[in-house]
C-alpha cells in the first residue's frame, strides 16, 4: 500500500485521499518506470567541464558516497548529468576559500544549451540566453547552500556549476530536491502498469508519459510569475497557481500554468498510471473560478497567466468535466460545478449561427494557426463538449437539457458533414472556404464519431498519413511543425478506425524519436519539434526564434501512454470508476501484452497472448460488482469460451466482475 502525503486536504472520494491504495503488481515492466525512488537526488555523471576542474567525479552521488569535493580553478566550470529531467532546489556544500570566489548555477533540458547561461522558462528570447545565470551571494556562503524559494527550476536535467573569477572554491555533496508530486512520498508508486513482451518502445513510451505528466503536478505557489521577470532576474516561479493545490500544469520547465487542452492527454495518462485526480480537480476547479458571469466563457488558462479568448480550451475544459467524473466518480463536484458548467455549454451553443456551425469568437489555440470562422476543429470539439454533456445531464437527471443536448450534438454532426467534407480528398476542410485538411479536426473527427460510415473513416485514418514523414505527422495548420499533442489524438483516433498497424507505425516514429533523440532528456516528453526534428518548435509562432525556450517535459506529449492502455491492453472504463467496463486488445502484430489499473473500487487487470497456433487468450480480472464487455479481435472471434465453455456474442455482454480467462481462436 502507499500513503500519501496528509498536507493536502481530505478528499473523500476516491479511496486513495482516505490514505492508502493498492499497487499495481512487481514485474518486468518496473525496469522502466523512470521515477526516482527518492526525492533527494545526486548526479549520475560528469557531462563535461570547462577549465580547471580537479576531481569532479567526486560530485557524482557525492553525498550517498561521502565523496569529497571537487575544486573549481579560475575562470571553469563543471556540468553534471542528473541522469533524467528533475526538478526542484539544489543544495551543495560551499568550502571557506577566498572572499574573492564567486559561483552561479546553470540549468538545461538539452544538452544543447550546456553552460553558464540557463536555457530559457521565462521568457522565449532570439539570444537564447533571457534566464541567465542564478549567481550565489557574493562572497560566498561557507556550509550548506540552497536555492532560494522563488527560484526553484522546474525543469533540468544538467546543472552547470561556474566559477566566474580567479580564485579557487571548492564544492561537494551536489544534490536536487524533488518538487513535484508534492502530495505523494513514493513517485514510483504507481497505481497502473503495462508491459508489452519485447517491445522496449511501446513500454518506454508508457512510462515516460507516466513520469512526464507527474513532473507536471506542481504545489499550489510554484507558477511561473506573470508579468514576465526582465532579463536580468532571469526567472521566478512563486507565482499562485489556482484554487488549491497540488494542481497539474502544461509543462516542467514552462508555462507552468493550468491549461485544459494539455489535460485533455494528460489527465488519462493520470488516470491509468496513478490515479492521481485530485490535482485535475483542482486545476478544473480554477478554471471555473475564472468564468465570466455575464457570458459563460471560460478562461484559456489558468492564473497567472489568465489568458482569455479560445473557443477551443473552452471546450476542453468542459470535456475534461466529463474525463474527471468518469474516472473518479465524484458526481458531489460536477454538481457544484454544474451551474457554471450549463452556463459554459450555453457559450458555445451562442455561437452557432444559421449555418448549424458554431462561429469562432475566441481564436486562441495549441498554436494552430487558421482558428476562425466554422472551424472544423472547433466544431468537432464543440460536437465532443455536446456528447459528454448529455452523458452528465442523464447522470443528474436533467432530461430535459440531455434531449436538448443530443438534439444539437444530432444537427451539428449532420451540418459538420455537408459543410466541411470533402470528398474528393476524402478528409474534412478546415472550413468551408479552404483548400487545408487539418490534422487536429480530422483527428477528433475519427476519435469523436462524427464520421457517418466505416468507408469515411477508412479515407480519414488514410488521407492522414499523406502528412507523415519519417518522425510523424506535419501539421498543415501549423506549417513544419510535429506536435506531439495533436499526435496523441491522432494516434486514438488510428485505433479506433481499426487501424492497429498504422498506429503502432505512428507511436514508433513519433515517441520513438522523442525518446532516443540526444537533442533532449530521454526519459520525459518533448513539447514539439520541427519537421526535421529540430528544437526550433513554434519559432516564427510565438517563441521567438529561441530553441532553448522548448520544453521537454509536457504532459500533453503523453498521449501513448493511455493509448496503449485503452487500445492495445484494450481496457477502458464505460462508467464511473469501471462500474462498467470494456475489454477490446488491439493486437495486430503483437504477441503478448498485459497491464491494468486501480479505481477506488478496486482492480482492474487484463493479461492477452497468442500463441503459435492462433489462439488468443485474454485474462481478465476486475473488481466484483462490476459487469464489461469483452471483445475479440475479428481475426480470433470464430469460436471464443469464457473459463472453458463455448460462448456467443451474448456471453461477451453483462460479463460480471471477478476473474476469467477468455479463449478465442479464428475456427
Amino acid at each position: 500500500m502507499i500513503m500519501l502525503s496528509t498536507s493536502s486536504n481530505p478528499w473523500s472520494v476516491l479511496a486513495l485521499i482516505s490514505g492508502c491504495f493498492a499497487l499495481a503488481p512487481s514485474g518486468p515492466w518496473d525496469t522502466f518506470n523512470i521515477a526516482p525512488a527518492s526525492k533527494t537526488l545526486w548526479p549520475t555523471a560528469v557531462k563535461a567541464t570547462h577549465g580547471s576542474v580537479l576531481a569532479p567525479h567526486n560530485l557524482v552521488l557525492g553525498a550517498k558516497s561521502n565523496a569529497t569535493a571537487a575544486i573549481l580553478q579560475g575562470y571553469s566550470w563543471v556540468a553534471l548529468d542528473f541522469g533524467k529531467e528533475v526538478g526542484g532546489h539544489i543544495t551543495f556544500t560551499i568550502a571557506q576559500g577566498s572572499p574573492n570566489a564567486t559561483l552561479s548555477l546553470g540549468f538545461t533540458e538539452s544538452p544543447l544549451f550546456i553552460g553558464p547561461i540557463s536555457d530559457d522558462s521565462s521568457f522565449p528570447s532570439a539570444n537564447q540566453s533571457y534566464d541567465g545565470t542564478l549567481a550565489l551571494p557574493s562572497p560566498l556562503p561557507s556550509g550548506a547552500w540552497s536555492m532560494p524559494t522563488e527560484k526553484l527550476r522546474g525543469g533540468f536535467r544538467y546543472l552547470t556549476i561556474a566559477s566566474s573569477s580567479m580564485s579557487s572554491v571548492s564544492v561537494s555533496n551536489v544534490s536536487v530536491a524533488i518538487e513535484f508530486m508534492p502530495h505523494w512520498d513514493d513517485l514510483r508508486a504507481y497505481t497502473g502498469y503495462f508491459y508489452a513482451d519485447g517491445q522496449d518502445i511501446l513500454n518506454k513510451a508508457w512510462y515516460a508519459g507516466a513520469y512526464t505528466v507527474q513532473t507536471n503536478t506542481v504545489p499550489l505557489n510554484t507558477g511561473r510569475q506573470v508579468p514576465f521577470v526582465d532579463s536580468a532576474t532571469g526567472w521566478l516561479n512563486n507565482a499562485t497557481l489556482g484554487v488549491a493545490g497540488p494542481i497539474i500544469v502544461d509543462g516542467a520547465k514552462r508555462d507552468r500554468a493550468v491549461w485544459p487542452g494539455d489535460m485533455g492527454i494528460a489527465v488519462p495518462t493520470q488516470f491509468v498510471s496513478t490515479l492521481d485526480l485530485l490535482p485535475t480537480k483542482n486545476a478544473l476547479s480554477t478554471q471555473f473560478s475564472a468564468i465570466n458571469p455575464d457570458t459563460g466563457a471560460l478562461p484559456e488558462s489558468g492564473p497567472p497567466l489568465s489568458q482569455l479568448g479560445s473557443d477551443t480550451y473552452h471546450s476542453h475544459t468542459l470535456i475534461g468535466v466529463h474525463n474527471y467524473w468518469l474516472y473518479s466518480g465524484d458526481m458531489k463536484w460536477v454538481e457544484d460545478v454544474w451551474a457554471n458548467y450549463t452556463k459554459a455549454v450555453g457559450y458555445l451553443a451562442g455561437r452557432v449561427d444559421t449555418s448549424g456551425l458554431l462561429d469562432v469568437l475566441g481564436t486562441r489555440d495549441w498554436a494552430r494557426l487558421g482558428m476562425s470562422g466554422h472551424n472544423s476543429e472547433a466544431n468537432a470539439l464543440y460536437y465532443k463538449v455536446l456528447t459528454t454533456a448529455v452523458d452528465l445531464a442523464t447522470a443528474l437527471n436533467e432530461t430535459s437539457l440531455a434531449t436538448v443536448w443530443a438534439q444539437n450534438a444530432t444537427a451539428l454532426k449532420e451540418r459538420y458533414n455537408e459543410l466541411l467534407w470533402d470528398d474528393s480528398v476524402g478528409l474534412y476542410r478546415d472550413n468551408e472556404t479552404t483548400t487545408l485538411h487539418p490534422q487536429d479536426a480530422n483527428s477528433f473527427a475519427l476519435l469523436y464519431n462524427l464520421t457517418l460510415n466505416s468507408s469515411q473513416a477508412q479515407r480519414i485514418s488514410e488521407g492522414l498519413t499523406k502528412n507523415w514523414n519519417d518522425l510523424g505527422p506535419v501539421a498543415p495548420e501549423l506549417p513544419d511543425t510535429i506536435s506531439p499533442f495533436i499526435t496523441g489524438f491522432e494516434l486514438q483516433a488510428h485505433f479506433t478506425s481499426g487501424q492497429d498497424e498504422r498506429a503502432l507505425d505512428l507511436l514508433q516514429r513519433t515517441w520513438g524519436y522523442m525518446l532516443t533523440t540526444n537533442l533532449s532528456v530521454e526519459s520525459s516528453l518533448l513539447e514539439g519539434f520541427t519537421g526535421n526534428g529540430s528544437l526550433w518548435y513554434r519559432s516564427d509562432h510565438g517563441y521567438n526564434w529561441d530553441p532553448a525556450y522548448t520544453s521537454h517535459s509536457h504532459g500533453w506529449s503523453s498521449g501513448a501512454t493511455s493509448a496503449l492502455t485503452f487500445y492495445v491492453l484494450g481496457l477502458t472504463v464505460t462508467s464511473p470508476q469501471g462500474r462498467t467496463w470494456s475489454v477490446a486488445p488491439h493486437p495486430r502484430q503483437l504477441r503478448k501484452v498485459e497491464g491494468g489499473f486501480e479505481t477506488a473500487l478496486g482492480w482492474f487487470g487484463v493479461k492477452w497472448e497468442i500463441n503459435d497456433s492462433g489462439e488468443m487468450t485474454i485474462l481478465v480480472n476486475a473488481p466484483e460488482g462490476t459487469s464489461g464487455t469483452v471483445k475479440f479481435p475479428a481475426d480470433y472471434a470464430a469460436h471464443v469460451s469464457l473459463n472453458g465453455m463455448h460462448v456467443d456474442d451474448a456471453g461477451l455482454r453483462d460479463v460480471p466482475g471477478g476473474e476469467h480467462i477468455f479463449v478465442g481462436s479464428p475456427e
